[in-house]
């Protein structure tokens, strides 16, 4: 079990937009902090009113899109148009190639997550999902939200990974076991909890190895989290 802490991420400050990079990304680099199993890239992005990421390409990348407040409007090269909004969760398999915007219309910050998990087949179609999730589902609960083959209602990525969120209220607890030749990472999206006796709190992750054990304790404020489940 390692710990990430948010003060320690890559930042960037673009202007219209402030980014924090859990591991390397763009002009950042740490060695230590590459990836994790096939999780790439976990960006945290603050979107200003007004203003958003002009069209620009993907290639061969599972992309996880996870909006935490605000709205944005994505359009792409496969004729997309559509607005996503807490609640909502995007994939896009870039595959052989696609092109993507995202603008923020609004008159208020857009927070999203955005994770990039490499697949398990090169050379495929580009494929666009989006799908609204109930949240009463995830609270006290781990509710499953992307995978590799469309457990539970999920949406799909070509990648041997799953990804589950949870809203978890004080006095509320969660164990998780990994599996052999399973990795974990725990990011916390707001709040704060205990994991395994360590405190953490809003941009803090946590990574874990085969095997491993993860007790979740909420025990001042409501903590939402994320959770990947993936190949080691």
């Amino acid at each position: 079990m390692q710990i990430r802490r948010a003060a320690h991420r890559g930042h960037a400050d673009h202007g219209w937009l402030k980014t924090w990079h859990t591991f390397s990304f763009a002009s950042y680099h740490d060695p230590q902090w590459v990836q994790h199993g096939g999780l790439r890239v976990l960006n945290d992005d603050l979107i200003a009113p007004h203003s958003g990421f002009p069209t620009h390409p993907h290639h061969e990348m599972e992309i996880i899109t996870y909006p935490v407040a605000g709205e944005l409007t994505h359009t792409d090269s496969m004729g997309h148009s559509q607005k996503i909004r807490p609640g909502v969760v995007q994939v896009m398999s870039a595959g052989t190639g696609l092109t993507h915007g995202e603008f923020n219309r609004g008159d208020a910050t857009a927070r999203i997550i955005q994770c990039w998990i490499i697949p398990n087949e090169r050379g495929l179609r580009p494929r666009y999902s989006q799908k609204q999730f109930d949240p009463a589902e995830r609270v006290n609960h781990l509710r499953p939200l992307v995978s590799g083959d469309g457990r539970e209602g999920t949406l799909v990525i070509g990648a041997d990974a799953l990804l589950s969120e949870s809203l978890l209220e004080p006095g509320h607890s969660l164990s998780m076991q990994l599996g052999s030749g399973r990795l974990g990472w725990l990011q916390i999206v707001s709040g704060s909890l205990l994991a395994n006796g360590d405190e953490l709190a809003t941009g803090d992750g946590l990574a874990l190895s085969a095997g491993e054990t993860l007790e979740l304790a909420a025990h001042e404020a409501d903590a939402q989290l994320l959770f990947f489940d993936l190949a080691g």
